[in-house]
C-alpha cells in the first residue's frame, strides 16, 4: 500500500480547511503526509478557479510532483477542478479530478493508487453539492489551531467571481451540529478555532439563525480557546457582531474585511454590496469600538474600466484609514463573468504595477501596525519552534510575534 501523500492548497482558508479534512482521511488510513516537494506516493492538489495564476500554477506542481516521483498517483481537486475537470484531466499525469463532494469521499471513489493512463473524473452538478465535511487542524499533526467550515457557497453576483459557479448556492450547516464540532474541538485542547466559509456572513440566512447567534452559542461553551472569523464581506458585518466581538475576549479582534475597489464606479461596476462611505464608516468605527483591532484587506488591481485615477483613489482610500495589512490580487478574466465582458480592459504590464505599489503600501501598513503595538501587553497563541528556546505565534489581533 501506498504510505506518503503530499498536499498542497492553492487558494483561500477555506480550501486550506478543507485539504486538512482530506489529510485526515489519509493520516487515519495510515499515510504520512510528507512535502510537496519531496518524493510521495500519491499528490493531491486542492485547486482555486479565482485566478489565472492558480490554474497555471495547479499545471506546474502536477508536473513537479512527477519529476519527484514519475510513478506517482496525481488527485486534483477543488473549484478548478469541479468548473473544468475535463482541462485538467487533459494534462499529462493527472490520475483523478474529484469535484467539491467528491474529494471527501475519495477512498470511496478510488479503489487504490495506481495509474492507469486514464484520468477519473468524478464531478457532482453545483446545484447537488451540499457536504461540509469534519472540523480540521491547520496542519496535520497540530493541536494549536483548528478550521470549522460552517457555510459554503454564495449567493452574491460580484462580476468578476466564478465562486459561485464552483460552490453553489448559500448554504450553513445546522447549529446544533456546529456547536458539537466545535466542544469536540476545544476538548481536543485546540486553542484557536477558525470559522470558515465562502461567505461566513451569510451564515444562516435560509435556517432562520445567523452569525451573530452561533457565536453567541459558542462564547458560551467551556474552555480556553479563541475564535477567529477567517472574512466576512463589509455589509454583513453589523453593529451587534461589532459589540460581541468587543464585549469577548473569546472572538479575535482581528477581522478580515474584502474591499475590492477604492473607486466608487469600480465598485458598482464589480457589483458589489457597499459603497465607499460604507466602508470607510466600517473601518473607523471597528478602530472605535474594538482595542487594538487589527484590519486586513482584500483589493482587486486592474479591473476592466480601472483608470490611474481610479487606481490612485484606491491607493489614497487605502493609505488614509487605519488598516493592518492588505491581500492585492492582480484581476485575471475569467470564463463566464460579466466581467470579461466589460471594455476597458488594462494592460497586463500595467497591472502588475499598480499591485507592485499596493504591496509596498501594504508592508507599510503592517508596519505602522506593528509599530503601534510595541510596549502594549498582547494575549500570543505560540505555535511553532524557530529555534532553539525560539516560538513563533500570533496575537488575537494578528500580529506575528516572536518570542526571542
Amino acid at each position: 500500500m501506498n504510505n506518503k501523500v503530499a498536499l498542497h492548497t492553492l487558494g483561500c482558508k477555506l480550501n486550506f480547511s478543507e485539504t486538512s479534512t482530506i489529510g485526515s482521511q489519509f493520516l487515519n488510513r495510515g499515510f504520512s503526509v510528507v512535502d510537496v516537494n519531496t518524493k510521495a506516493d500519491v499528490y493531491l492538489f486542492n485547486t482555486c478557479t479565482v485566478t489565472e495564476n492558480a490554474e497555471r500554477e495547479c499545471r506546474q506542481l502536477v508536473r513537479r510532483a512527477l519529476r519527484n516521483n514519475p510513478e506517482a498517483f496525481i488527485i486534483v481537486t477543488g473549484c478548478y477542478a469541479q468548473l473544468r475537470p475535463e482541462e485538467i484531466a487533459a494534462i499529462d499525469g493527472v490520475d483523478a479530478v474529484l469535484g467539491s463532494n467528491e474529494k471527501f469521499e475519495l477512498f470511496s471513489i478510488l479503489q487504490n493508487f495506481e495509474k492507469k493512463g486514464l484520468a477519473c473524473i468524478q464531478v457532482s452538478p453545483t446545484e447537488e453539492l451540499n457536504y461540509f465535511g469534519p472540523a480540521s487542524s491547520t496542519e496535520a499533526d497540530s493541536r494549536t489551531r483548528a478550521f470549522l467550515k460552517i457555510q459554503d457557497g454564495c449567493d452574491y453576483n460580484c462580476s468578476f467571481c466564478t465562486i459561485p459557479l464552483a460552490r453553489g448556492k448559500s448554504r450553513s450547516q445546522p447549529t446544533e451540529q456546529l456547536v458539537q464540532s466545535f466542544t469536540s474541538l476545544v476538548e481536543q485542547g485546540y486553542k484557536e478555532i477558525i470559522l470558515t466559509g465562502v461567505n461566513v456572513g451569510d451564515y444562516g440566512k435560509n435556517e432562520n439563525t445567523s452569525l451573530l447567534n452561533l457565536l453567541q452559542k459558542l462564547i458560551k461553551i467551556d474552555g480556553e480557546f479563541r475564535i477567529r472569523i477567517s472574512s466576512i464581506e463589509p455589509n454583513l458585518l453589523t453593529d451587534d457582531l461589532i459589540d460581541l466581538a468587543a464585549s469577548s475576549e473569546k472572538i479575535c479582534n482581528h477581522f478580515h474585511i474584502p474591499l475590492q475597489s477604492g473607486s466608487s464606479r469600480i465598485l458598482k461596476a464589480m457589483q458589489r454590496r457597499y459603497t465607499i462611505h460604507d466602508y470607510e464608516e466600517l473601518i473607523y468605527k471597528l478602530n472605535h469600538r474594538i482595542k487594538n483591532v487589527g484590519i486586513g484587506v482584500d483589493v482587486i488591481v486592474g479591473f476592466p474600466g480601472e483608470t490611474e485615477e481610479d487606481f490612485i483613489n484606491t491607493h489614497n482610500f487605502l493609505r488614509d484609514i487605519p488598516i493592518s495589512y492588505l491581500h492585492v490580487f492582480t484581476y485575471s478574466e475569467r470564463p463566464d463573468t460579466k466581467a470579461v465582458t466589460l471594455p476597458g480592459s488594462v494592460d497586463v504590464v500595467e497591472r502588475k504595477r499598480r499591485n507592485n505599489i499596493l504591496r509596498i503600501l501594504s508592508e507599510k501598513k503592517r508596519g505602522q501596525f506593528y509599530e503601534s503595538m510595541l510596549g502594549k501587553e498582547l494575549d500570543v497563541l505560540f505555535e511553532s519552534e524557530r529555534a532553539k528556546n525560539s516560538m513563533l505565534g500570533y496575537s488575537s489581533n494578528y500580529v506575528r510575534i516572536c518570542n526571542e
